[in-house]
């Protein structure tokens, strides 16, 4: 009777765990596909009302609308001579860019980060600019004017970074490609290097992670939720929905294929791609002409906006010192 009894108790609590189990992975697939595909402004006309008890559910069993980027800036607000441009390939995205013209042979190709656009690097890219370069801003598939309407956080960006640097080769003219790109645009500039063979005079990168298991349980963490299972799941479904493994979207793996001159910018309080992610990067590039520049009491955001004058001054350095 009491070995029934433990028994129908053990029965129990496997299925519990079994039900348990397939919530969280039902609740994963979801919010990784939240996150990873962009809705449309002008189909998103109510926001959830989070401080609800209703709100909070849908949100626990819907995920985070995130609006795909888009922005009302014109390349002419960058300067008068910048134009716009679209970068296609048959087979691939078509990408939205601005290009504008400098007195030097080299240019600079600047990528966004996460569910932003090209106009959010409109200040990075006047230094650049300053330092006489012409600067190429691009949108990422499902940014803004480009085409598709998702993002893979670098993973398929990599290979918008390729075609972009493609594209310059063939239409632009320069023989010397500085490669800039803040987080998610980092992490597909190194992507590119070790997955497409691309090969830049340097790169300049700001608030790369390491691994992308190890930045999503970051953001876990940062919200006071275990990082696992959940982030784990989250990463799982988030490449099975586009078809890679996720787990392998690693920048510290790739940085083995770097082999030319490379500065990386990180935010002292960053908790999101953490300073010791960033460092193990920095650690595993194999190249000499390294540098890594802390910028104290910052998170994951625009060093720029908080640090203007030393972003600039350590900016103009490196692109020296690179040639």
């Amino acid at each position: 009777m009491i070995r029934r009894y433990f028994k129908n108790i053990v029965i129990y609590l496997f299925g519990i765990s079994l039900i348990g189990f397939a919530v969280l992975n039902v609740l994963a697939y979801q919010h990784a596909h939240a996150m990873l595909n962009f809705s449309d402004p002008d189909t998103v006309s109510v926001k959830s009302d989070t401080s609800s008890i209703i709100g909070k559910i849908a949100l626990l069993f819907q995920g985070i609308t995130v609006l795909r980027p888009q922005s009302h800036s014109d390349p002419a607000g960058l300067r008068k001579d910048c134009i716009n441009q679209i970068i296609t390939h048959p087979e691939k995205p078509s990408l939205g860019a601005w290009y504008c013209p400098g007195s030097r042979n080299g240019v600079v190709v600047l990528f966004h980060g996460y569910a932003k656009d090209k106009s959010s690097l409109i200040n990075e890219a006047r230094i650049f600019l300053e330092a006489q370069y012409s600067v190429l801003l691009v949108d990422f598939r499902g940014s803004w004017e480009s085409s598709e309407t998702y993002t893979t956080i670098g993973y398929e960006e990599a290979e918008d970074v390729a075609t972009s640097v493609q594209y310059v080769h063939q239409h632009n003219g320069h023989e010397k490609i500085i490669l800039y790109g803040q987080s998610m645009g980092a992490a597909a500039i190194f992507r590119a290097v070790d997955s497409f063979g691309i090969k830049p005079h340097a790169v300049i990168v700001e608030g790369i992670f390491d691994d992308l298991l190890n930045t999503v349980s970051n953001r876990f963490n940062t919200l006071g939720v275990p990082a696992f299972p959940n982030a784990h799941l989250l990463v799982f479904w988030g490449g099975s929905q586009h078809g890679f493994n996720a787990f392998t979207h690693n920048p510290v793996d790739y940085a083995r294929a770097m082999h030319f001159p490379i500065m990386f910018l990180h935010g002292e309080k960053d908790n999101k791609a953490t300073l010791s992610d960033a460092l193990r990067v920095f650690k595993a590039v194999p190249v000499k002409q390294k540098q890594f520049t802390i910028f104290p009491d910052i998170g994951h955001e625009s060093l720029f906006k908080r640090h203007p004058t030393k972003w600039r001054s350590e900016i103009l350095t490196f692109l020296m010192r690179a040639g």
